[in-house]
């Protein structure tokens, strides 16, 4: 690529990209492939990249001559299923148009030592790696005099040797691994404010499935502060996923009727209960199969072993935990890494902070919260919060404008009994 980004005159260049975990999927491999073609042609189109080729155990991006290689860099880095990648010249297969081109991708580069390695995309192809080996690398030691290593090489130059062209490339870029988004289905996630819910988001897409999110915020009691960050974090999100929904459900009025009929130690819990049974309305309209939440083991008193089990009776619905065995620490990290951290210790006024007790409870009993909850109507509460939800849609990188949720699924709303 020339300094700008796009592709100088000579040689055409490609995207050369690995897939690990697919290739151990046997006889549902192509279903697998072909998703993860699906998700890099989209993720790649906006930056120039054009189809993808399917080539034995790996996938070859064609590009437009104007490909921004930095952005599409930065896109296919964010490719579930992917192992790595490279930008790659493609030429002819020819053993001195390699070296030459080998030469050309090294120039600019401070090498200590290195190493080429010539793979045979085919096993009945009329050359001999070994023999590729030893002579690209006798060239570059003749004309840049450079030590070679071959067991921990500072630089590795790989040929990729196809029928009729060979692939060399230089830099391998790591990409995300998993499985592509949408070959494990859909699933909704409570998406908090804070920082672990994000993160459980991530590692959900990474095991290949499409995530809806459903944020509960304070209002009328609190501010939107918690609802603004929960926008941010699904933006971030989106770059993974490209096309994502966001529901944003106002808690307060819940959570004040849950106040005065419950014993002041269940609040919390009896919370996490209606904001399951929400979750799971929206779920089974968004043709999702489990629910997903950011909860640690142990890490507040809603997440004990006692409470998670009395949640989870609430709901049909599997209540799936990634982040169940992880401490904060490796949370953090994570998070840091994804770019969603600084969002989450933002200041905000969270949902679960209005109307809590000072000692809630850390083993709850199914009988008593059941007990309590006969004294509510959920039905008609959890209608009116959905009544009263805001939906946004992602697409291309930005949020659309926030629509109603009886726009979204027409219908489906329980009446009141007022309304009856």
């Amino acid at each position: 690529m020339s300094r700008n980004g796009h592709a100088p005159e000579g040689h055409a260049h490609c995207v050369l990209l690995h897939y690990n975990e697919i290739g151990l999927k046997g006889k549902n491999r192509p279903l697998f492939v072909n998703r993860l073609v699906e998700r890099i042609e989209q993720m790649a189109a906006p930056h120039g990249g054009e189809k993808v080729r399917k080539l034995p155990g790996r996938l070859a991006l064609e590009l437009a001559p104007e490909a921004d290689w930095p952005a599409l860099r930065v896109a296919l880095a964010r490719v579930f299923g992917v192992a790595y990648f490279a930008l790659a010249r493609k030429l002819p297969l020819d053993l001195d148009a390699a070296g030459e081109v080998a030469l050309e991708m090294i120039a600019p580069l401070k090498i200590s030592t290195f190493r080429v390695r010539t793979r045979k995309g085919y096993p009945n192809l009329p050359i001999s790696s070994q023999e590729w080996n030893r002579a690209i690398g006798a060239r570059i030691q003749a004309r840049r005099h450079l030590p070679v290593n071959l067991d921990a090489p500072g630089t590795m130059i790989t040929i990729e040797a196809l029928p009729r062209n060979t692939l060399v490339y230089v830099e391998k870029i790591p990409g995300p691994g998993g499985l592509p988004i949408g070959a494990s289905g859909k699933v909704t996630a409570l998406l908090s404010g804070g920082i672990d819910s994000p993160v459980a988001c991530w590692r959900m897409m990474k095991r290949g499935c499409e995530v809806s999110f459903v944020h509960f915020h304070g209002a009328p009691y609190l501010s939107r502060a918690s609802a603004e960050k929960a926008m941010d974090l699904a933006a971030v999100l989106d770059t993974y996923q490209l096309g994502s929904r966001l529901y944003l459900v106002p808690f307060g009025n819940l959570q004040k009727e849950i106040v005065l009929v419950a014993d002041p130690a269940l609040r919390v819990v009896l919370y996490r209960r209606f904001m399951a049974r929400i979750c799971e309305r929206i779920a089974k309209l968004e043709k999702a199969k489990a629910l997903v939440t950011g909860e640690s083991l142990g890490q507040v008193a809603s997440q004990t072993l006692s409470n998670l089990a009395s949640v989870e009776e609430a709901v049909a619905l599997p209540i799936l935990r990634p982040l169940i065995g992880m401490d904060k620490e490796e949370i953090i990290a994570q998070a840091k890494v994804l770019d969603t951290f600084e969002i989450s210790i933002e200041p905000d006024q969270d949902c679960c902070s209005l109307f809590v007790p000072k000692h809630p409870a850390i083993r709850t009993n199914i009988p008593h919260l059941r007990g309590a909850e006969a004294r509510l109507d959920a039905e008609e509460m959890i209608a009116r919060a959905l009544a009263e939800t805001e939906v946004y849609d992602y697409r291309d990188g930005a949020r659309q404008k926030a629509l109603p949720f009886s726009e979204i699924h027409p219908g489906t709303l329980a009446k009141t009994p007022a309304e009856s």
